[in-house]
């Protein structure tokens, strides 16, 4: 059930989008059922019934040429933001204080949306949305049901010692008894601003799952990972 409009809080989605990439050049925007990569998600955020702004931040000039011909507002990332080893809070952070300084927006809910996800819709984000509000919940994170085997994984320690990854007493029940697990997807990650604030990190006090179905979690990082995401758009 959509939640009423007295309700809805102001929600910010940043679709980060950095210009470098190792395993598919020029990722971000590389062709997809005829539209750029980063089309998809910028489409998903414009559709949703709660987006109150969205943004595009990049590095690359490019990128934010493309963004802004889709109709997307764009922040210009610094590029020490957007190196290997830079973190998504960071690119949060640079965010809402661009935004701040720029017209004295500041949202009540980030909705962090890689445009890595091109199978997530805006059903998704409202969803997402419905839920966190239900369950008055601080974050809400994608995730889509896994293989049970990797509890059964192991540490090797000190170059040949075994130390069980999850829990010695999942290593050799049936797989029929051992629980459900699911993996972050990478498609929607959503967090009350004070609760990203206070915590530096997309995980809150209080964080719930959105399920997404195997097919709509694939995650773009190889021609391949395109090739599958066209097969399951064409569906």
């Amino acid at each position: 059930m959509p939640i009423s409009k007295n309700k809805i809080p102001k929600i910010l989605a940043i679709i980060p989008a950095r210009g470098g990439s190792k395993g598919i050049l020029g990722k971000n925007i590389a062709p997809l059922r005829g539209k750029p990569l980063l089309a998809w998600t910028i489409i998903a955020a414009k559709r949703s019934k709660y987006v109150d702004r969205m943004v595009v931040s990049s590095d690359d000039k490019k990128i934010l040429r493309v963004a802004e011909k889709l109709g997307a507002n764009t922040v210009p990332r610094p590029k020490a933001l957007a190196r290997d080893g830079s973190g998504p809070e960071e690119v949060v952070k640079h965010t809402l204080a661009y935004l701040k300084k720029l017209n004295d927006y500041a949202p009540d809910v980030i909705a962090y949306l890689q445009p890595t996800s091109p199978l997530r819709s805006a059903h998704d984000i409202d969803n997402a949305v419905n839920a966190m509000i239900k369950h008055k919940a601080g974050a809400v994170i994608s995730v889509n049901e896994t293989d049970k085997k990797y509890l059964k994984t192991f540490f090797i320690q000190n170059g040949n010692l075994l130390k069980a990854a999850v829990k010695k007493r999942y290593l050799f029940m049936n797989r029929q008894e051992l629980p459900k697990i699911y993996l972050e997807n990478g498609a929607i990650y959503l967090i009350r601003a004070n609760q990203f604030k206070a915590k530096n990190s997309f995980f809150a006090s209080r964080t719930i799952p959105y399920v997404m179905t195997a097919e709509r979690s694939v995650d773009i990082d190889t021609p391949a990972d395109l090739k599958l995401a066209a097969k399951y758009l064409n569906n």
